[in-house]
């Protein structure tokens, strides 16, 4: 059973630290790679999307799956340090065969290793984050714990983003080589950051979830309602945060007027994220993390809604957007995972056992489907305003139809998460009352084997 002492800062990094090389997949994926594969290797743009949408969706449907059996696994090893394990030869040699493919490869090749890469991240993502959900039962170290994992992705992230500058290769013009550098440094990073991770951080040895049925786990989910509330309000936070990050480029090649800014600007951006968590940290020590949580996305709502009053060559107003809302993204990385554990001693104080993996396994649909939705929402209401991605006699209105996209849109939706999470009803004193119930569980089934 997890205790309540504070990790040492050895352990923390140990445990974030597999993020940090899995964050560096994202990018390479959503940006390289279908460039790579239609104009480096010829294929048709529309069976590259088409693989690729299918990839995703069997992404979505392998979280619960991979969810329920994790809650399962029990030995000596652990119940989540086996899965970060069985995910490595998956992924590496997936995301071997995806970055660097012999010349002459098909669609079929694209569709097969996507959706085994996202098998293998799957299998590596989820696990590693119910396993920081049980490191403590404390409610404000899990918030520690959250930390580290979020800012490794952020570090990662930027890694993936600013290494083939740094290197001379040019993104744009040879997202092959981008690719095949990330493959290199993923084949070694990802095993050692794994390594450490299993070898410094301790798990738990046996499951203690009983069985779900598959039809079942939905309704176990839909009765736990703070849960729900949480999933509702993280959905529509998801939504907020995908608007912008998905137009971002857009927004400051048409709108701004700087297309050779928008990787310094994004780096601002993400740079703040990491440098915001420790404030937000604090907050949410002093207030609880759910109110903390509602205060940087009231702040960022304020930030945001001067994004649409921006125009041509405003680029020092925008940085200030950036460094602000970034500073406001440190809480959105750390604090609702952080909630999310504390959602989870709902079920487990209710006799369910600790089903962690299978409540982030719908956190992370949760997460796909809002930047679905961001994508699904902007790019055909963008052109129904006639916006031209190539920049081609866009008008006024095709432009403040960005902006409002772009600046006002998230400002609503996170309207929607701050009324959700202002009275959430799972502050330190429930979840300590919570936590004395489960130790009383857990002894009663000691005792009575």
């Amino acid at each position: 059973m997890p205790d309540t002492a504070r990790l040492s800062l050895t352990r923390l990094i140990a445990y974030g630290l597999p993020a940090l090389p899995a964050a560096a997949l994202g990018l390479p994926l959503y940006i390289f790679l279908p460039t790579f594969y239609t104009a480096g290797l010829g294929l048709p743009l529309a069976a590259v999307g088409a693989a690729l949408l299918a990839a995703r969706l069997w992404d979505v449907a392998t979280d619960p799956v991979v969810g329920l059996l994790s809650d399962r696994t029990g030995g000596r090893f652990g119940r989540r340090r086996p899965w970060l394990v069985a995910a490595l030869p998956l992924l590496v040699l997936s995301v071997w065969m995806l970055f660097r493919p012999a010349e002459g490869v098909g669609v079929g090749y694209l569709a097969l290793w996507s959706a085994a890469l996202y098998l293998g991240w799957t299998m590596l993502a989820l696990p590693h984050y119910a396993w920081g959900a049980e490191l403590s039962d404390d409610y404000h170290e899990r918030a520690r714990i959250s930390a580290a994992r979020e800012v490794a992705l952020v570090i990662g992230t930027l890694v993936a983003a600013g290494l083939p500058v740094a290197v001379g290769i040019d993104g744009q013009g040879d997202p092959g080589a981008v690719l095949a550098l990330l493959a290199v440094l993923l084949a070694a990073g990802l095993p050692a950051a794994v390594a450490i991770a299993v070898g410094f951080v301790p798990d738990t040895r046996a499951a203690t979830a009983p069985p779900v049925p598959w039809r079942q786990a939905g309704a176990l989910l839909a009765a736990n309602r703070p849960f729900v509330r949480l999933i509702a309000a993280y959905l529509a936070n998801g939504v907020a945060n995908g608007l912008p990050a998905t137009l971002f480029l857009l927004f400051v090649a048409h709108v701004l007027a700087a297309p050779e800014l928008q990787g310094p600007l994004l780096f601002a951006y993400f740079l703040c994220g990491v440098l915001g968590v420790p404030a937000w940290l604090a907050l949410a020590r002093r207030l609880g993390k759910h109110r903390a949580w509602c205060l940087a996305m009231t702040a960022n709502c304020l930030v945001f809604a001067w994004a649409p009053l921006l125009g041509a060559g405003d680029v020092g107003p925008f940085l200030a957007i950036c460094i602000l809302s970034g500073l406001c993204l440190g809480a959105d990385l750390v604090l609702p995972s952080a909630i999310q554990a504390d959602v989870v001693d709902v079920d487990t104080a209710a006799g369910g056992g600790r089903r962690t993996g299978l409540y982030f396994a719908f956190w992370g649909m949760a997460t796909k489907l809002a930047l679905a939705l961001a994508v699904g929402a902007a790019f055909p209401l963008l052109e129904l305003a006639g916006f031209r991605a190539d920049g081609g006699g866009n008008t006024a209105t095709a432009l403040l139809a960005l902006a409002l996209l772009y600046g006002a849109a998230p400002v609503a939706f996170k309207a929607v998460a701050i009324a959700l999470m202002w009275r959430f009803p799972l502050d330190e004193a429930a979840q300590s009352a919570l936590r004395q119930r489960i130790r009383k569980i857990e002894t009663e089934r000691r005792a009575d084997p």
